[in-house]
């Protein structure tokens, strides 16, 4: 596996595979990889001829008090699961190769009203710095394919969108979420719990289930359901951000019984922020 660290190499690299037909399939990332991460590649493989990741803690996406100074960065631990899971090239920037004149100065790009809602609402300018480095690293790579984890399902929603509204040339592909054995959704920021957070972050999933459940039954009053589930996460120890059942496709809060649902989730338990969602 090829790692490239500059926009020279990473473009005489994919040059080399463009020449020769290769059909490339891009997985963006910040690192400190887990199962999901590698899970992704894997179907990118099945995909694609060759498979490129890039590894990037991308400084405009995170708010004041946030963790940009302590989020785990595993560089050699990333580059022997992806040697395993055969990806091809890993892309390695520095925010100074990808923000040269400085974060406040930089082009961004921004997909209005999705980004506005849910995590949008409780971390101003997050969505900004995502769809700005994904919008930069698609137009460095520019696959075929880019592959994208459905648990941070807002943000694929608006990556989806961005691509859409700009008639960038490359589909998108939601892969499931993968999970522990105990239904926690496989994040890097899980490593952040203390062992008796840990056992109780499976909770948050299983209010998720419950929730379905009860609307598979029938009851329809979505906004009182969701308080409902506010309250039993509250008595678990979270402290819930929202709960909010939405539209899969505007992800604005759903008021019909026939429209497709999503639940969507995000809570604090200690200082860690848990996202999950669930399709039904």
């Amino acid at each position: 596996m090829n790692t490239l660290s500059t926009i020279e190499d990473l473009r005489a690299q994919l040059g080399r595979w463009r020449r020769a037909g290769d059909k490339i399939a891009f997985v963006p990332t910040m690192g400190n990889l887990h199962q999901g991460h590698l899970q992704l590649v894997d179907i990118a493989k099945s995909r694609a001829d060759k498979v490129i990741v890039s590894i990037f803690v991308n400084p405009m996406q995170f708010g004041q008090n946030e963790d940009l100074a302590s989020y785990p960065r595993t560089l050699d631990a990333d580059i022997a699961g992806l040697t395993r899971h055969a990806a091809d090239a890993v892309f390695t920037p520095t925010p100074q190769l990808m923000y040269p004149r400085g974060l406040d100065v930089q082009t961004f790009v921004e997909v209005p009203q999705l980004g506005d809602l849910h995590c949008g609402a409780n971390r101003p300018g997050h969505f900004r710095g995502v769809s700005t480095i994904v919008c930069k690293l698609f137009n460095l790579v520019q696959p075929d394919i880019a592959c994208f984890g459905k648990k941070d399902y807002q943000q694929l929603a608006i990556i989806r969108q961005m691509v859409t509204d700009l008639s960038l040339p490359i589909e998108i592909i939601g892969v499931a979420t993968e999970r522990a054995s105990d239904g926690l959704a496989l994040s890097s920021r899980n490593g952040y719990l203390s062992k008796e957070e840990r056992a109780k972050a499976p909770v948050l999933y299983q209010v998720l289930q419950q929730l379905k459940t009860q609307i598979a039954g029938g009851n329809h009053d979505y906004r009182a359901l969701e308080q409902q589930a506010k309250a039993r996460l509250t008595a678990a120890g979270f402290v819930p951000d929202y709960i909010n059942i939405s539209n899969q496709q505007s992800l604005m809060l759903a008021t019909t019984a026939t429209e497709p649902k999503v639940i969507l989730a995000a809570a604090r338990l200690g200082t860690t922020r848990l996202i999950d969602n669930l399709e039904l």
